[in-house]
């Protein structure tokens, strides 16, 4: 028995694209998966209801969740990359909930099976504060936290700090970001996938040589090629550094997971990178670090997992009150 009817509508809202399910059975994994480009769609609305009528059949979900990328205040979003914006109650289904998508990334951490996770270093992640980070079109993060009630997601803006720039080669590539503005440059603005393209430019600047105008994918994808290694090693050895303060801040003893759209494509390239040293190289707090396990998450849809996880937990609170 449920609290809403069946089925319920899932997303995972970006800046690029916009990931859609339902879930059929409470527990159970979202179906009918569907990728929609954000750019084809004015309007969050327009994108929903083409989901439902080209992807799931024409039903009339009975409650959704969404998980946004940008913050939430009620049942009102804003996408941070994105021109979306608006209110929960122009979804046309009947109960509809928000979620920042790192939140939601958060809640789907204790659903995930040991096949979606590659250790990236340290012990197994215990049952302890959790934290969630991860490049995409920004970057996100998110924690969770074990109540006596279940566990409850820490949405943030953590992309946003100050970019973690500590060794010397690092140091140089932001006064070369500052150069071309802002002076304030944040972690988000090297560690995304457009990031990831300003940091090779940078790069090529600061090493004097030309640097052909890549994507994000066209970076990750030549890793032969020198300006593009060093590009992406540089970009792990300052997430890690930026993970190692996202754990610090958090106090996630219970482990830190990667997420977002880019390090799935260079799973062994993060592995054998200097993201898990420069993790723990906090000179005030390495033995700390050092007990904090790292994980990477491979699991194709996890944020889905996560919607779909809080609107069961919600079904049952709305039954038992």
């Amino acid at each position: 028995m449920n609290a809403f009817d069946l089925p319920w509508l899932v997303a995972d809202i970006g800046g690029t694209n916009a990931r859609f399910g339902l879930v059929t059975t409470p527990g159970a994994r979202p179906s009918n998966v569907a990728v929609l480009h954000g750019s084809d769609y004015e309007t969050l609305p327009e994108a929903v209801a083409a989901y439902l009528a080209e992807h799931a059949g024409g039903v009339r979900p009975g409650a959704a969740c969404l998980a946004l990328a940008g913050p939430i205040d009620g049942d009102h979003y804003r996408l941070t990359n994105s021109t979306w914006a608006g209110s929960a109650r122009d979804l046309g289904v009947p109960y509809a909930m928000l979620l920042n998508d790192f939140a939601a990334l958060a809640v789907s951490l204790p659903h995930l099976d040991a096949d979606d996770l590659v250790s990236l270093g340290g012990p197994a992640p215990g049952h302890g504060v959790k934290a969630v980070l991860g490049p995409g079109t920004g970057l996100g993060v998110g924690g969770l936290v074990p109540t006596e009630h279940g566990w409850t997601p820490i949405p943030g803006e953590g992309g946003h700090v100050t970019v973690p720039a500590v060794e010397p080669r690092e140091q140089e590539i932001v006064r070369v970001l500052q150069e071309q503005g802002p002076a304030h440059v944040v972690a988000e603005h090297v560690l995304s996938g457009p990031g990831l393209e300003r940091l090779y430019r940078a790069l090529a600047q600061v090493n004097g040589v030309a640097a052909p105008g890549l994507t994000a994918s066209d970076i990750v994808a030549k890793l032969d090629d020198p300006l593009c290694a060093e590009t992406v090693d540089v970009f792990c050895g300052m997430l890690g550094c930026f993970a190692g303060n996202v754990a610090l801040t958090l106090g996630a003893r219970g482990g830190v997971y990667l997420g977002g759209g880019v390090l799935p494509r260079i799973v062994e390239r993060v592995r054998t990178s200097s993201f898990r040293p420069r993790f723990a190289a906090n000179p005030d707090m390495p033995g700390y670090l050092a007990d904090i396990g790292t994980a990477l998450i491979v699991a194709p849809q996890p944020a889905l997992t996560g919607a779909a996880a809080w609107l069961s937990q919600h079904a049952r609170t709305k039954l038992v009150g």
